[in-house]
């Protein structure tokens, strides 16, 4: 018997009113061919945003109106994963693709973990990418008195801006140095009035080991051939600032060096996912390792953690060591010069 081929899921999220429910309608009614099932958390016993999904075909609508998704991640979403999966394979729902958008106010944490702490979902399913919409009116505000806003950026692969036409240049220089500063390594990109092309967000395989690393990129449809997915298991430099700063408690912090030793690294990676593990949102790495011609990557949410090798170094580039470490109150020195403990040499070659 044939193991299913793993489905693809994005997860949507973002502070209430940014737009998420306005995005998703402009992907079903200009790619009509899509066989997708997407998943609405509301907040409260009557759903209400399901009602403005359910009049496009080939799409599947599931409400879950019990609460607030993050309080339900061993309960009801996980049981509603399943029910479509065997319905899917009685051949009762056609679909190839899940989109599950969570509630305004849901960390996104525990619902990411879903997909990886339960045996049956992480082989049935892949996590394609968190992708968070933000409010570029209210942003400010919702970041400065909402904690859970902070984590909704921190968590993402690609931030998508809504309501710019709402704000001034000078406002989106300071919104973008603020989300960078939470968020180093997600591609941004805008939505105007909802309208935002399918590849900029669904489809972009944020959770494969790759070699793609883009620190304050801007958004670039990616062309390039997909990497095979990885199994994920659980495991027992921003701009110039400007004038105003923020003391958001999630940041980025880009660690680098040139070439480490294994042990070291290994060791390293290990001990920092075992005492803040809690606290690392999201982390990436290409890794040059001594005498290793292939990029060592490794990616993370949590204590949920991936390796793989990927492309070899050639000749001509720099054997650089590069980790970003997205995390909440995090000793950012003592880890820094932990890090630098595993380089072969203390000088970028």
């Amino acid at each position: 018997m044939t193991t299913p081929l793993q489905l693809p899921v994005t997860v949507l999220t973002g502070f209430l009113g940014a737009g998420k429910t306005t995005l998703i309608n402009h992907l079903l009614e200009n790619y009509p061919g899509e066989r997708i099932a997407i998943i609405e958390n509301e907040f409260g016993a009557v759903g209400v945003d399901g009602g403005l999904l359910g009049q496009h075909s080939g799409i599947e609508v599931i409400e879950l109106t019990n609460g607030c998704v993050c309080c339900s991640v061993r309960g009801e979403l996980t049981e509603a994963l399943k029910s479509l999966l065997a319905q899917r394979d009685a051949g009762q729902l056609n679909f190839y693709r899940l989109l599950l958008e969570t509630t305004g106010l849901a960390d996104p944490a525990p619902v990411i973990q879903t997909f990886f702490v339960d045996d049956v979902l992480r082989e049935r399913l892949q996590l394609d990418a968190i992708i968070t919409l933000v409010d570029s009116e209210h942003a400010q505000k919702q970041l400065t008195e909402h904690r859970v806003a902070v984590s909704q950026v921190g968590f993402a692969d690609r931030l998508i801006l809504t309501k710019l036409d709402r704000i001034d240049r000078e406002a989106k220089t300071l919104l973008l140095e603020r989300l960078r500063n939470i968020n180093a390594r997600a591609l941004v990109c805008e939505a105007q009035h909802g309208k935002l092309e399918k590849a900029a967000w669904i489809g972009i395989q944020a959770f494969n080991l790759d070699d793609s690393f883009d620190l304050n990129g801007t958004f670039v449809a990616s062309t390039a051939p997909a990497q095979a997915p990885t199994n994920f298991r659980p495991l027992n430099q921003t701009a110039k600032p400007l004038a105003r700063s923020w003391n958001d408690d999630i940041t980025s912090q880009v660690f680098e060096t040139g070439e480490v030793d294994i042990k070291l690294i290994g060791a390293f990676m290990e001990t920092a996912i075992e005492k803040y593990g809690n606290n690392m949102l999201r982390y990436k790495g290409i890794l040059a390792i001594e005498g290793e011609p292939r990029r060592l990557i490794v990616q993370g949410i949590h204590r949920v953690v991936g390796f793989d090798y990927g492309t070899e170094w050639t000749e001509e580039e720099p054997r650089k060591t590069l980790l970003v470490i997205i995390g909440r109150n995090l000793p950012v020195e003592a880890l820094r010069n932990e890090f630098l403990a595993t380089a072969v040499s203390n000088t970028v070659s």
